[in-house]
């Protein structure tokens, strides 16, 4: 599904691809919709992961923290020379107008995505690092929809430039360093 998205993923290909019988996964999934959330759930684990490695990271401020994330996610895309991007934002793309079960379980995860970056921004705030002109929860959702916007520009370019946009307009905008 990464490779070849939702659609170009048929069950057939992905047993295939998983060396299993294809009764098995009629026995494991009700449906490639049900794949297609045990994906996402296993995706989101691994970006989990992430999150906590870097906006956990203490020693580091918590804008440094936000400024690792999104160079530690350049660093992933770059492996991939610029051609996968993110699932979920792949997959958001993909099936948001055909799948209300896939769209909910995309829409929670975005949700819980966004707390950490929106506690990390809250805590910039009162460390007088950022500014608080808004609140941290929709710099949060601001910050990981900018994001996304950049991994679609990155993919279409095959090129880094769109991440380093990103990143250099936001450090010096609503990430900027509040004036003393």
């Amino acid at each position: 599904m990464f490779e070849r998205g939702y659609r170009g993923a048929g069950v057939r290909d992905i047993v295939s691809e998983a060396g299993a019988p294809q009764g098995s996964f009629t026995n494991h999934f009700r449906s490639k919709e049900a794949f297609a959330g045990e994906v996402l759930d296993q995706y989101f684990d691994y970006l989990r992961e992430i999150v906590q490695a870097t906006l956990g990271d203490r020693s580091l401020s918590p804008r440094g923290r936000i400024r690792r994330y999104f160079d530690v996610i350049t660093g992933k895309l770059k492996a991939e020379k610029w051609a996968l991007g993110c699932l979920i934002g792949n997959l958001s793309l993909e099936v948001s107008t055909e799948s209300k079960p896939l769209r909910t379980h995309l829409s929670n995860i975005f949700a819980e995505w966004r707390e950490p970056f929106a506690a990390c921004i809250a805590e910039a705030q009162a460390a007088g690092e950022i500014a608080d002109n808004f609140p941290a929860r929709d710099l949060a959702d601001f910050l990981l929809a900018g994001w996304h916007g950049a991994m679609l520009r990155m993919k279409v370019d095959r090129s880094s430039k769109p991440l380093e946009q990103f990143k250099a307009i936001a450090f010096a905008t609503v990430l900027a360093r509040r004036p003393r």
